[in-house]
């Protein structure tokens, strides 16, 4: 009787494991990609789809460092997290650091928010948004022009 509970403990045990290890690895799409062994890095054209648990990022063209998580896209990046939704010209994800650089034309939206700016500074740990130059925000229908706002979007609020 001991040893069949062994077994089937050792059994769900690995299924967990599976599950969990499947759950963090990404699934990564393009049109066209190589691995480049001199860089290290994982070269993706066309139509990339980057999809992390809940999180995708989408490029024209990307490289990726499976090793750091590290992510540079160009070409229609797009980012996005459940509600969340960022848009821009160029991306540079820090895994490690979870956090991600979006440049060039930014657009962020959520339900009865859009902000505008150059760039924005995201953090997935403390959920906040730092936008910068030509920030624009349109909140209940009312906008406004700064050169800087940080937005907390756990609380869903200017900082």
């Amino acid at each position: 009787m001991r040893i069949k509970t062994m077994i089937i403990f050792s059994i769900l045990l690995s299924l967990i494991i599976t599950a969990t290890a499947s759950a963090a690895r990404p699934v990564i799409k393009s049109d066209r990609s190589y691995f480049d062994i001199n860089s290290g890095l994982y070269i993706l054209n066309g139509n990339v789809n980057i999809q992390v648990g809940n999180r995708t990022i989408t490029a024209g063209q990307a490289k990726v460092n499976m090793a750091t998580l590290e992510v540079w896209g160009t070409g229609g990046v797009t980012v996005t997290q459940d509600e969340l939704f960022f848009s821009g010209n160029n991306v540079y994800v820090y895994g490690s650091e979870q956090r991600a650089k979006i440049d060039g034309g930014i657009l962020f939206r959520r339900p009865d928010l859009t902000i505008t700016a150059d760039r924005v500074d995201y953090s997935w740990d403390s959920k906040t948004a730092v936008f910068e130059g030509n920030v624009q925000i349109t909140q209940s229908g009312v906008t406004r022009c700064v050169d800087k706002a940080t937005y907390n979007v756990r609380t869903n609020v200017f900082m």
